[in-house]
């Protein structure tokens, strides 16, 4: 197969020598809490933990600098949904970057940010949306948090154990993915923020929803979910326990900011996983198809709590809106919609998870985000993937799930190959 559909193929054991090197050159300036994790990983694992360097990436393949290739089951943390560097999206950046580079943000809008703004809230699951662009998925909650106060006068918020939604201040005080991400900052974190369990998928709707009643009071302006928790484990809710978030949010008179940043854009077989139930709708990763943007979109009467626009902005980034962004996103979006990405996701990641069940693994999942259960720490098993030419994730704060994400567009041949090669890793 040519590049971007290709099989694994290794000329070096990874990392070769040229990566080795840049990795060492690395290490001399990049800040040393990287450089100290991949140590702490190679310990906790008994494998060695250093880094491919990527060259160059097409498809649902990436070539290392060495000239290994490799097969991605994480597209890029979800990034490349529809493959690394689609012609679509290729196109249209460089035609944009031909054009307009770089605009006046908020002040003198591009014409690419409205079209991408205009294309979001026809695509929103509520009527005459708005929304506000930016760069990170973080970016996109902070957004939303920001909007719930505004909205509701209520600083407190509602998250989950186990969840993430990214690392900056705002976002980093709801992450429950593990307390230790928060503990050196947690003086300049917002200190209204409470945690309740996140359900398994036969807990009982109605103690699960109770639980999350006893987080509530007249303080709480917003919960926030994750539909699927993806770093965190992938974790699927009952059903019904979305809906009755919204209820719950509601009759309190909270808000329900759905983080769709991982599992929107077609990842779990449907372009919103449950966001129909949202009052703020998180989004990113898939959505710039390889660049930086994404997106909060809020109802109408939740958006409007931000007043007029005659004043000076007070949510705003230099680089929010970016013209190459927005161009890229438009493109994207196309794809995913003519090239029926969420149902081909819906129908290949039935048949991938049908075959690691029947190569006798525990598979939880929906779509192409799916989850291996595994009895211990998966961090060896990620690093016998990688020197076999896959690329996979571990996830849950206790590393026990193999995380699988890859591009929607993949070829189930790859798929297959994959399973196959996890079979001779089985514990």
């Amino acid at each position: 197969m040519t590049f971007g559909q290709s099989p694994p193929f290794l000329r070096t054991s990874p990392p070769g020598p040229r990566a080795s090197g840049l990795i060492d050159l690395l290490a001399e300036t990049e800040c040393p809490a990287f450089t100290a994790r991949r140590a702490r990983r190679a310990e906790a694992s008994g494998a060695p933990q250093d880094p491919i360097v990527w060259a160059r990436a097409k498809g649902s393949n990436v070539e290392d600098v060495d000239g290994n290739v490799y097969v991605d089951l994480t597209s890029g943390f979800g990034v490349a949904a529809i493959g690394h560097a689609h012609p679509r999206v290729v196109e249209a950046v460089r035609n944009q970057s031909e054009r307009l580079l770089h605009g006046l943000g908020d002040l003198h809008p591009s014409d690419v940010k409205i079209d991408l703004l205009q294309t979001l809230c026809r695509l929103a699951p509520f009527a005459n949306a708005r929304g506000i662009l930016s760069l990170s998925g973080a970016d996109a909650v902070e957004s939303a948090l920001k909007t719930a106060v505004l909205a509701t006068g209520r600083a407190g918020v509602v998250a989950f154990d186990r969840g993430y939604h990214g690392l900056s201040h705002g976002p980093l005080a709801v992450t429950g993915y593990a307390p230790a991400f928060r503990t050196p900052f947690q003086a300049q974190l917002n200190p209204h923020v409470r945690f309740a369990p996140y359900p398994a998928p036969d807990a009982d709707v109605a103690a699960s929803l109770a639980a999350v009643d006893l987080a509530m009071d007249d303080q709480i302006g917003a919960i926030l979910v994750e539909p699927i928790q993806g770093r965190g484990g992938v974790h699927i809710p009952p059903a019904g326990f979305l809906e009755g978030l919204a209820d719950l949010a509601h009759r309190h008179g909270a808000l329900l900011i759905v983080d769709e940043i991982l599992t929107g854009l077609g990842r779990c077989g449907v372009r919103w996983r449950s966001a129909d139930h949202a009052d703020l709708l998180c989004v990113g990763k898939a959505l710039g198809g390889g660049l930086p943007v994404s997106a909060c979109l809020g109802r109408p009467e939740v958006m409007a709590a931000w007043g007029s626009p005659d004043g000076e902005a007070i949510h705003t980034g230099t680089f929010f809106g970016h013209p190459l962004g927005c161009a890229a996103a438009l493109a994207a979006l196309q794809v995913l919609d003519e090239e029926g990405l969420a149902a081909r996701a819906r129908s290949i990641g039935e048949r991938f998870m049908a075959d690691l069940r029947g190569a006798d693994f525990d598979v939880v999942g929906e779509g192409l985000m799916i989850g291996v259960r595994w009895p211990t720490a998966v961090l060896g098993v990620v690093r016998s993937l990688l020197e076999a030419g896959y690329l996979a994730l571990p996830a849950g704060s206790d590393a026990r799930t193999l995380q699988l994400a890859p591009p929607l567009t993949i070829d189930s041949s790859l798929l297959e190959g994959f399973v196959r090669t996890l079979g001779t890793l089985r514990p």
